[in-house]
């Protein structure tokens, strides 16, 4: 007997807003909290005035989350991440991180092979935007995003205290540890 081919399984991963506001990503709605441990940051100053958090190869990993695609075809998916992160310009696919069965070490998560392998994953997807500040690619450092976030005002300072707010839990950074102590903003009950 013929076994049937399976599925190809493919996981996105997140540690922002993507958990939160999928949006139209499709995916299943169930987050995992047992992803792989990635270097992640509030280093990136967004075009909306948030600090987000971002692949920083110079922080300490935090173990992400993830959930499974609908899509099972890794070009789609990177197009559906691409199109939910509303990133554009002829180089969008260099801040779509993809990884693949059979490749060694994808940039920037470096266990991810073999626990992509240990949950039976095919391909795996993330947002790669890298740090950004005052114009600059560069990792600002924590007193610089302190000053910049007690700067704010209006809506700009709503959204970015939502957004340090809402992110989950595990995502315990130390940026996230010199924001609560600097401002009081800590995790929301819900996240």
């Amino acid at each position: 007997m013929v076994e049937p081919k399976r599925g190809y399984k493919i996981a996105c991963l997140a540690w922002g807003s993507l958990v939160w506001d999928p949006r139209e990503l499709p995916i299943r709605q169930e987050w995992f909290k047992d992803g792989p441990f990635a270097p992640i940051e509030f280093a990136r100053q967004s075009d909306d005035g948030r600090i987000t958090l971002v692949v920083d190869p110079a922080a300490k990993p935090v173990c992400v989350l993830w959930t499974q695609m609908l899509l099972r075809n890794l070009d789609e998916a990177r197009k559906a991440l691409r199109d939910r992160e509303r990133i554009s310009g002829a180089n969008w696919l260099s801040r779509i991180g993809s990884w693949q069965r059979r490749e060694r070490r994808p940039h920037g998560i470096p266990e991810l092979p073999q626990w992509a392998e240990a949950h039976d994953l095919d391909a795996v997807i993330w947002t790669a935007l890298g740090p950004r500040f005052a114009g600059e690619d560069r990792t600002p450092s924590a007193e610089e995003v302190i000053a910049y976030l007690r700067a704010l005002s209006g809506d700009t300072l709503i959204r970015a205290r939502e957004y340090i707010e809402r992110a989950p839990r595990q995502i315990e950074t130390a940026y996230r540890r010199h924001i609560k102590d600097a401002l009081g903003w800590s995790c929301r009950a819900d996240s």
